[in-house]
């Protein structure tokens, strides 16, 4: 839970990494909210194997902003970059929030609510932040594999800031010091200490709890592994 006021309640940018190793049931890979899943902001695969980001007002209220891939996400060998751009100052609606996955902004949604004017987000805000489940909500716990979690307070950012394409072999692959500003309450996940997997290495100490048994893996963006396909 941040200690403080975010830097800006009308920007942020959240870039992750994640390799799936199971499909067809919801999957938040971060999540901020209370514990009957409303008022909240996440960014999950649903059900339908599909990529979805959305804010919930409040139970009833409807959503300030959701949008569902019509593109699936199946492929449990490949590691994808996700990134999700939201600044809600931006004159033109349908960038107000830009969802990218390796390198590529996604345009084709079935469901697709564009975030207000100058709306204020519940990301950054004074609630539990969680990775891996959706937010204070204990359901759509995340299975799969992570790494390379970036949250920016009060900046958009595009892709390219966080990963670029091998000149070599033509990949999508991080950039794993990406030169950028992460605002109060901003963090960087890289989970290379085993014994804190929740250590902030943003330089500001936003540390997280570890729940759980997690397992640090040598499979990484960087360092791709074959997976057998259940």
């Amino acid at each position: 839970t941040p200690s403080g006021a975010g830097t800006n309640s009308k920007i942020f940018t959240l870039s992750l990494w994640i390799k799936r190793c199971g499909l067809g049931a919801s999957q938040a890979m971060m999540g901020t909210g209370n514990s009957s899943g409303y008022s909240s902001v996440f960014l999950e695969f649903d059900s339908n194997d599909k990529l979805r980001f959305a804010q919930i007002n409040s139970q009833g209220n409807g959503f300030e902003f959701e949008y569902i891939t019509n593109r699936t996400f199946r492929d449990v060998n490949a590691w994808y970059h996700v990134v999700c751009t939201v600044d809600s100052t931006d004159s033109t609606e349908a960038d107000r929030v830009k969802i990218y996955v390796n390198g590529v902004r996604e345009t084709s949604f079935s469901t697709t609510n564009h975030a207000g004017s100058n709306s204020t987000f519940l990301w950054n805000d004074a609630r539990v932040h969680s990775i891996g489940r959706h937010g204070e909500w204990n359901l759509r716990y995340q299975n799969g594999v992570m790494s390379h979690i970036h949250n920016i307070d009060g900046t958009a950012y595009q892709a390219s800031t966080f990963g670029e394409t091998d000149s070599t072999t033509g990949i999508w692959k991080p950039k794993t010091a990406p030169s950028v500003t992460y605002g109060n309450n901003g963090f960087f996940l890289k989970f290379e200490n085993s014994a804190a997997m929740g250590t902030d290495s943003s330089g500001n100490s936003n540390t997280f709890t570890v729940n759980g048994t997690m397992t640090q893996l040598i499979d990484t963006p960087s360092n791709v592994f074959c997976t057998m396909n259940p």
